[in-house]
């Protein structure tokens, strides 16, 4: 009986894993606004904007959005200028036009025209490659409201401690 020869098949090529994209979350949104409702879009940005925000090193904390001229724009947002990119970095706070449907706009444009209510970017992060951001429609809470949340905090936090013991 003749023995047959196993194929040696080659080891598969591993792939290095994708470095971490950075996600920025806006903390003090949560603490100075009531979120009412939340939704995603995409921002227009340039090759330079997408490689800084690849180091970390921007600021939501400051920033908003408003409806002009039937187009949603993200305002006050800091992308630092990319060391390596000479002529072609932009301003650093200049308006970001954001992607969101039509329909969803038209919502927005009825709602955020209520007295008391804005838009607050709340997180930016990296979803299949392209930039996203997270908007609140919010209400800034008053300070009688920032004490019962501080104190709703710490009475869960006790309940906790019990728990644990």
């Amino acid at each position: 009986m003749a023995q047959k020869a196993k194929a040696t098949a080659a080891p598969p090529v591993r792939k290095k894993p994708p470095a971490p994209a950075p996600t920025i979350e806006n903390r003090r949104a949560r603490f100075e606004y009531e979120w009412l409702e939340q939704f995603e879009a995409g921002i227009v940005l340039t090759g330079t904007e997408i490689k800084s925000i690849r180091t970390g090193q921007i600021s939501i904390a400051e920033a908003y959005a408003r409806i002009r001229d039937g187009e949603l724009w993200l305002l006050s947002m800091r992308i630092p200028p990319y060391k390596e990119g000479s002529f072609s970095n932009v301003d650093p706070n200049r308006p970001r036009k954001l992607l969101v449907h039509r329909k969803e706009l038209d919502r927005l444009a009825g709602r955020v025209s209520e007295k008391g209510l804005t838009l607050v970017p709340v997180r930016l992060y990296f979803k299949r490659g392209r930039v996203k951001i997270s908007l609140a429609l919010a209400r800034g809470k008053k300070l009688w409201d920032r004490r019962r949340d501080e104190r709703d905090r710490d009475v869960a936090r006790e309940l906790a401690r019990a728990v644990r013991k």
